[in-house]
């Protein structure tokens, strides 16, 4: 049997809470948005899906980030859902900067940058924030909806894979 830890979540164990939140595994999404300099993208797996009726997603974007106020203030933006094969994509917008150059990329009817290729992308409009902690909760009504039927990329305890169905 795998001992357990047992925490108290705090200022003295905070890599321990990092890492127990960490057994969770997620998907991978880059968020873009267009900023006063141009597009503004950002990794992200705080995603999660919200409400079929009407469509909203929500995600949560850490107050520290150099990016946090565009994404705080933006009216729309899109959430690409990143396919096993495109990790390089989730390391490139974990990086201080935003480059988009040499990705396929277009731009919606609202001016939002989006990357072509991903597992699927939902085109947003803002619809509400909610304070959550050292993140805000960005709540995001779904426009429009694109996806294929490729393999996810996975992170989990700090590192990509890709889902494997057991036999």
């Amino acid at each position: 049997m795998i001992p357990e830890q047992d925490i108290i979540p705090g200022p003295d164990t905070t890599r321990a809470f990092r890492d127990a939140l960490g057994r969770f595994a997620t998907g991978v999404t880059i968020v873009t948005t267009r900023g006063l300099q141009g597009p503004v993208g950002i990794t992200a797996n705080s995603f999660a899906a919200l409400s079929l009726d009407p469509p909203l997603i929500l995600w949560s974007p850490a107050k520290t980030s150099r990016r946090f106020a565009t994404f705080a203030q933006a009216q729309g933006f899109a959430v690409h859902v990143l396919a096993e094969d495109q990790s390089d994509l989730c390391h490139h917008f974990a990086r201080p900067d935003h480059d988009f150059s040499g990705l396929d990329v277009t731009t919606s009817a609202h001016g939002v940058p989006l990357i072509n290729g991903c597992l699927a992308r939902y085109e947003c409009e803002a619809e509400a924030t909610h304070d959550g902690g050292d993140h805000i909760i960005i709540v995001g009504r779904v426009l429009r909806a694109t996806f294929t039927d490729a393999e996810p990329l996975i992170f989990s305890k700090g590192r990509y894979g890709r889902f494997i169905v057991a036999p």
